[in-house]
């Protein structure tokens, strides 16, 4: 499985810093939704789901926290801990949220809108789900990406 990380350009001076994100320019989806999480407890696990079809850039703005990937085959964990870096979640991916530091927000940019159908929450769904997407079209959907 391959991770795709962003690194946004920074602009700074002695005043601080600044990072700007533009659609189909620094991610490669037009942005439908960007919501973020923050004041996270500790030892709280979120995400557990995968999606159909949406794509997101998740960019821990402030903190730090991991993200663990499946693609029903294989998983990697990935720390996010750099405001000017974001992690590319593709579709058909599992994604849980842990191990946030006290001050993390983790900020997502989305390309759909909120559509509960495009949501798969159970796992072992996710994984027939994939194997038969897999079968249809006759090739492994989770390489190239």
């Amino acid at each position: 499985m391959q991770i795709m990380k962003y690194t946004f350009q920074q602009h700074g001076d002695e005043r601080g810093m600044l990072v700007a994100v533009e659609e189909l320019k620094d991610i490669p989806f037009e942005i439908k939704r960007i919501y973020y999480v923050y004041d996270t407890k500790d030892g709280v696990r979120r995400g557990y789901h995968a999606h159909k079809s949406l794509e997101q850039i998740l960019i821990c703005v402030h903190g730090s926290c991991k993200i663990l990937l499946d693609n029903g085959k294989e998983q990697k964990e990935v720390l996010l801990e750099k405001p000017y870096e974001g992690l590319y979640v593709p579709n058909n991916m599992w994604r849980e949220m842990y191990d946030f530091s006290e001050d993390a927000v983790l900020l997502v940019l989305a390309s759909s809108y909120y559509d509960k159908e495009d949501y798969i929450r159970d796992y072992q769904e996710f994984v027939d789900y994939v194997w038969n997407l897999e079968k249809e079209i006759g090739q492994d959907i989770c390489e190239g990406k």
